[in-house]
């Protein structure tokens, strides 16, 4: 038995031609690196079918399986629902499903097999023709969720990840019908959430696709990886409607930190950024990968032959990265009060280096005995603070100051306090460095 996959003709073009001339007229970038999950939008394509297009492209070219976890929008459903057809229809051909793994799904998710569900349901539909192109030759392993723990989803994709040819695709759009301003403050918040890997405060109205966003979110946390930001958008720039928009997001899976995907990828774009930001031209940079408009905090170090020259960052932001990097630099160069501004002269010679910072944890303790056992030597920064007072050592002052004692109070005197300093207000955090 095969169904029709679901939006030919409306939420998407019913010909083939049309179709691939939709992709072309994308023009998408090729993809910096290929995922094994991205979290994708499912809406009709004149709305997010770009956005959607750029998510499922990529997925790696190799995969063999393409599970997909979408939200019922049309029938009330307890746990998940899985299909026994053979293959979905689509403008560019049939897309197959594998049987065998829609069986093992089944004993994990709390599934049956409920083929109507899927007839009506374009959160997996607009999906599929978007794989058959990308992905030619991959089997498709569909499920439908509806009253479900995101928790089990987490452990359906933790069962099948250890095997490569998988990738798992989660559909989703994010908040509907709020005036445009509210729901770009929703949207955000959830992006934020997503890309900070929290899952406490997610609520079910901040996307229809919360219990799929929430698994994946969960596994990344779980696994240490990273889900980075390929764009967002809502309605409104297609309507023209801002009264009541609907939100889209898409992010791809990182096997790693963002950061280290940030200096793998990008720091050229970094350097070019920083450099230009020292010579004081304008903040117009238009043209930057979506990474850069998530938050991020960063810290830049400038040297004139090998001596400090200027060091000025920010252990905590909620300001774009790209932001970030600008200002701090600027700062460093022309604003850090233990020097001088920065002459053009010098400008030639200088060495910049920029760290990037991930999230600072608290670290608990009692005494400052307690503290001092759980710092981490040349690995980790330290941040402290105490009222006004606060202060932040990079991984590498360790390398001037190896003595545990010795660098607490070097970090209290430039907190402005006594070295010996100590109260129950005193809070320590640590954080670590990417350097570019």
């Amino acid at each position: 038995m095969k169904i029709k996959a679901f939006g030919a003709g409306t939420f998407y073009p019913a010909e083939k031609t049309e179709f691939e001339k939709f992709i072309r007229e994308c023009n998408l970038p090729e993809p910096k690196y290929y995922t094994r999950a991205v979290i994708v939008p499912h809406a009709g394509y004149k709305y997010s079918g770009k956005l959607c297009a750029n998510g499922i492209k990529r997925l790696k070219r190799d995969a063999e399986n393409v599970f997909i976890f979408s939200p019922s929008h049309y029938e009330r459903i307890f746990g998940c629902v899985s299909t026994s057809c053979e293959a979905f229809q689509t403008p560019l051909g049939d897309s197959k499903v594998n049987s065998e793994l829609s069986k093992k799904v089944s004993g994990l998710c709390d599934c049956v097999v409920n083929n109507f569900v899927f007839e009506n349901e374009h959160s997996i539909g607009v999906l599929l023709p978007l794989i058959k192109y990308f992905l030619p030759e991959a089997k498709v392993i569909p499920i439908i969720y509806g009253c479900e723990n995101f928790t089990n989803l987490t452990e359906t994709i933790e069962h099948f990840f250890d095997d490569d040819k998988n990738v798992f695709v989660i559909s989703s759009d994010l908040s509907h019908f709020y005036p445009e301003r509210e729901a770009s403050k929703i949207d955000s918040y959830t992006a934020k959430m997503i890309e900070e890997n929290e899952t406490a405060n997610f609520e079910a109205d901040m996307a229809c696709g919360a219990v799929g966003i929430c698994g994946l979110v969960n596994f990344a946390k779980n696994k240490k990886y990273s889900l980075i930001r390929i764009g967002m958008m809502n309605s409104s720039a297609v309507t023209g409607d801002s009264s009541r928009v609907v939100g889209y997001g898409s992010w791809f899976l990182y096997e790693g930190e963002k950061n280290r995907y940030i200096k793998n990828y990008y720091s050229d774009f970094v350097k070019t950024l920083v450099r230009g930001s020292i010579q004081a031209e304008t903040y117009n940079i238009t043209e930057y990968d979506c990474v850069f408009e998530q938050s991020g905090a960063s810290f830049v170090t400038i040297e004139l032959d090998g001596i400090l020259r200027g060091c000025v960052g920010s252990v905590n932001s909620s300001q774009p990265l790209i932001k970030n990097l600008y200002e701090n630099a600027y700062k460093c160069a022309y604003m850090d009060d233990r020097f001088p501004p920065l002459t053009e002269k010098e400008f030639e010679k200088i060495e910049i280096k920029v760290s990037l910072l991930t999230k600072p944890e608290r670290i608990l303790f009692e005494s400052e005995t307690e503290l001092e056992e759980k710092l981490r030597p040349y690995a980790q920064g330290v941040f402290i603070r105490d009222g006004l007072h606060k202060a932040a050592f990079l991984p590498e002052v360790w390398v001037y100051l190896p003595d545990r004692k010795k660098f607490m109070e070097e970090l209290k005197q430039k907190a402005g306090l006594r070295k010996d300093y100590f109260s129950e207000t005193l809070e320590a955090f640590g954080f670590y460095t990417t350097v570019i």
